[in-house]
């Protein structure tokens, strides 16, 4: 992976760029939000300098049979967002986007105050960055619930009741069938996910 491929220019309307995926550096730090997504083992190629000062949306998920093994994440010492916002020290990181699948994602959007909305949940340690990942996630069709700071973005990562399941019409435990066609996830359902959610 290079570089190139790290970042992802989102533009106020929350359309990407046409040609997004082969933004550089510098023309992804031109958008309003930049969305980081990238196997985890390769965050440190997501560049710095053009990043400083800009709303960081991180949806990196860690998943060891593909990253390797990272201590920090195994010893539940930190979080793939604090990870990431260690790595970005003049972003700001606002996790979002990473616990619901790409599939439904598309097909669960819906316009502000529909009764079947869903929510997604956000973590963040700026409130101005968090106010713009809502901006962003209403724009394109959510509703956002404010997860708390970073270092509680566990809550939603892999392997806990609020990731990808909430959103499926027929989950598999803790899992889907990529055929899954969606259910929509209200604040109550999320909620509930999010306070089940145990570490170790």
């Amino acid at each position: 992976m290079d570089s190139q491929s790290a970042v992802e220019v989102v533009r106020a309307d929350g359309r990407t760029q046409p040609r997004a995926p082969r933004a550089t550096p510098a023309e992804a730090a031109a958008g309003d939000w930049v969305v980081v997504t990238v196997p985890l083992k390769n965050y440190r190629q997501v560049p710095v300098a053009p990043l400083a000062g800009k709303v960081v949306l991180d949806t990196n998920n860690y998943y060891p049979e593909r990253d390797g093994r990272i201590a920090e994440l195994d010893s539940e010492e930190t979080t793939t967002s604090e990870l990431l916002r260690r790595h970005l020290p003049d972003s700001q990181v606002v996790k979002a986007f990473n616990n619901i699948f790409y599939a439904h994602l598309a097909a669960l959007a819906r316009p502000s105050g529909a009764a079947d909305r869903s929510a997604l949940p956000t973590a963040g340690d700026d409130p101005e960055a968090k106010a713009a990942a809502t901006r962003l996630l209403d724009l394109l069709g959510y509703d956002a619930l404010d997860a708390g700071p970073l270092a509680d973005s566990w809550r939603f990562q892999r392997d806990t009741p609020a990731y990808v399941v909430p959103y499926a019409k027929n989950p598999q435990g803790r899992g889907i069938s990529m055929d899954d066609p969606g259910a929509s996830a209200d604040f109550a359902t999320l909620r509930a996910a999010l306070a089940a959610a145990e570490r170790g």
